[in-house]
C-alpha cells in the first residue's frame, strides 16, 4: 500500500523542519528533567513539577530577509524629514540601530508545568526503560471495590430481588392494596348465593352488594401493582482503596571522599527506582537516609546527597544505627523493612568481619530485603570488568550467595541504573513477596 500525502503545509512553515524542532526540543526537556532530579527529592520524584530550559533553545527556525545587503524601497508615511528619492544613511555596523546594554527585553528562561505521567515518562526514558516497565512504575493506585448499599437505578444484574420485593410489599401495605384471599373470598361467596335454590329474599341485595365490592377490589388491585418500578432496588458498589501494609526504605550511603559526584547520581538514581516500586507495593512508605564514613548519621535528603564529608570509610557504623533505629522506631512486626547501600568499595579490611558478623546476625533476618549498589568511575569499567573486586565487595559475596534476600551489582553509567534494578527485583521475586 502507497500513501501520498498532498497536504499543504501551514502558512510560512515548513513541516519537516517543525518536525525536527520538536525533536529538538523533546532532547532539551530530556536534559532539563535529567537535570531537575539533583535538586528534586526522592519522595516527590513521582509528583508534578516544574522545568525550565532556555528560551532560545526552542526558537522555531524561519525564513526572514537579512538585516544587511540588498537594495530596498520602503514607503514611511506621515514622515516630514524625507522625500520620495532621498537616500537614507545606513547605520553604523549595517544592522541598524540596537537596544544598548540594559535596554530592552532579556531572553528569560522557559518554564512549564509537566505532570506526573509526563515527568517519570521523561526520567524513565532517561533511564532507557522498556514501554512495559514504565507502565508498571507509572501507573495510579491500585482500588479495590466493596458493597456500597443500594440505588434506584443501576445494571439489571445487580438486581436485588429480596429487598426489591420488600419495598413492594410495604407500598402495597401503606396503600392498602386488597388481597387475593379477599377476592376469592367474595367470588366464593358470589358462587354459593348464585346456585343457592331457592333463593333466600335478601339474596339478590346481597349478590349486588357483592358483585360492587368484587369490582372495586379489582379495580383497587388493577391500580395499585404488586411490583412497581419505585420498587426496584440495584446493589451498589464504591472504589476503596485496598488496605496494605506500609514500608519503611533505608538508604546508606559512603560519603568519604573517595565518592564522587558521579558516583553519587548513580546512588540517587537507583534509590529513586527502588522508592518508585515500593511506592507501587505499599500505600505508605517512609524514606530515612543515614550517611556514613567512619561515624554515622540520620540525616534529611539535601545532607544526605550533597554534604561533604571529612573522614575514612567504617561500614558498620551504619549498620549499627540501621539496627538501633529499628528497635526504636521501625519494629519489624509492623513494617517491611528494605535496605539499599550505596559505596565505591572502599573499606578498612579490620572491619570487614564486623560487617558481615551484622549482616547475617541483625540485619537480614528482619529485612525484606537488602540491595548492594557498588558505584565506580565511568572510565574504570573495563578495569573492572576484568576481576578486580573491592575490599567491602569481597566480603559481601559470601553473605549474597547464603541469603536469597541480599544481593549485589555494580554500576559504572546511568543507563546501567535500570537493567540492574530490574535484574535484582525480578530475579529474586520480590514483588510476589511484598504482596
Amino acid at each position: 500500500m502507497h500513501i501520498v500525502d498532498r497536504r499543504l503545509n501551514p502558512g510560512g512553515k515548513s513541516l519537516v523542519n517543525r518536525q525536527r524542532f520538536l525533536r529538538r526540543a523533546r532532547a532539551y526537556v530530556q536534559q532539563a528533567v535529567r537535570d531537575s532530579l539533583k535538586d528534586r527529592s526522592i519522595k516527590d520524584l513521582d509528583k508534578e513539577g516544574q522545568i525550565s530550559i532556555q528560551r532560545d533553545v526552542i526558537h522555531e527556525p524561519t525564513l526572514h530577509r537579512a538585516a544587511q545587503g540588498g537594495s530596498r524601497e520602503r514607503v514611511f508615511p506621515g514622515n516630514h524629514d524625507y522625500m520620495e528619492g532621498d537616500r537614507i544613511k545606513r547605520p553604523d555596523g549595517g544592522a541598524g540601530a540596537g537596544s544598548k546594554a540594559g535596554q530592552g527585553e532579556g531572553n528569560d528562561d522557559f518554564q512549564f508545568a509537566l505532570s506526573r505521567e509526563e515527568f517519570l515518562d521523561l526520567f524513565l526514558d532517561d533511564l532507557e526503560l522498556p514501554d512495559l516497565a514504565k507502565r508498571r512504575l507509572i501507573g495510579g493506585a491500585v482500588d479495590g471495590i466493596r458493597r456500597a448499599g443500594y440505588s434506584t437505578a443501576g445494571n439489571p444484574s445487580n438486581l436485588s430481588v429480596p429487598r426489591t420485593m420488600q419495598k413492594a410489599m410495604s407500598r402495597r401495605l401503606a396503600l392498602r392494596r386488597p388481597k387475593g384471599a379477599d377476592l376469592a373470598r367474595i367470588e366464593e361467596e358470589i358462587a354459593l348465593i348464585e346456585a343457592r335454590t331457592p333463593p333466600l329474599p335478601d339474596d339478590a341485595t346481597r349478590l349486588e352488594a357483592l358483585r360492587e365490592e368484587r369490582s372495586t377490589i379489582i379495580r383497587r388491585r388493577n391500580l395499585i401493582a404488586y411490583i412497581d418500578p419505585v420498587d426496584l432496588r440495584y446493589r451498589r458498589f464504591e472504589t476503596v482503596p485496598k488496605p496494605v501494609a506500609q514500608a519503611v526504605m533505608f538508604c546508606l550511603m559512603d560519603v568519604s571522599g573517595s565518592m564522587t559526584e558521579h558516583m553519587k547520581d548513580l546512588a540517587k538514581r537507583f534509590f529513586a527506582l527502588l522508592h518508585l516500586f515500593l511506592t507501587r507495593c505499599y500505600e505508605h512508605v517512609e524514606v530515612v537516609f543515614i550517611h556514613h564514613t567512619d561515624r554515622a548519621a540520620e540525616v534529611d535528603e539535601q545532607t544526605f546527597f550533597y554534604s561533604t564529608v571529612t573522614g575514612g570509610t567504617l561500614v558498620s557504623s551504619a549498620l549499627d544505627k540501621l539496627i538501633e533505629m529499628v528497635q526504636e522506631r521501625f519494629r519489624p512486626d509492623d513494617w517491611n523493612i528494605y535496605v539499599a547501600q550505596a559505596s565505591d568499595g572502599d573499606t578498612m579490611q579490620s572491619d570487614n568481619g564486623r560487617v558481615v558478623s551484622l549482616m547475617q546476625q541483625d540485619i537480614l533476618p528482619f529485612s525484606q530485603y537488602f540491595a548492594y549498589l557498588e558505584v565506580g568511575r565511568e572510565e574504570f569499567a573495563d578495569i573492572e570488568a576484568m576481576g578486580t573486586a573491592t575490599g567491602l565487595w569481597q566480603a559481601y559475596a559470601p553473605v549474597s550467595e547464603a541469603n536469597r534476600n541480599f544481593v549485589m551489582r555494580k554500576v559504572h553509567h546511568r543507563r546501567e541504573i535500570y537493567p540492574v534494578f530490574r535484574e535484582l527485583f525480578q530475579r529474586k521475586g520480590v514483588a510476589e513477596r511484598s504482596s
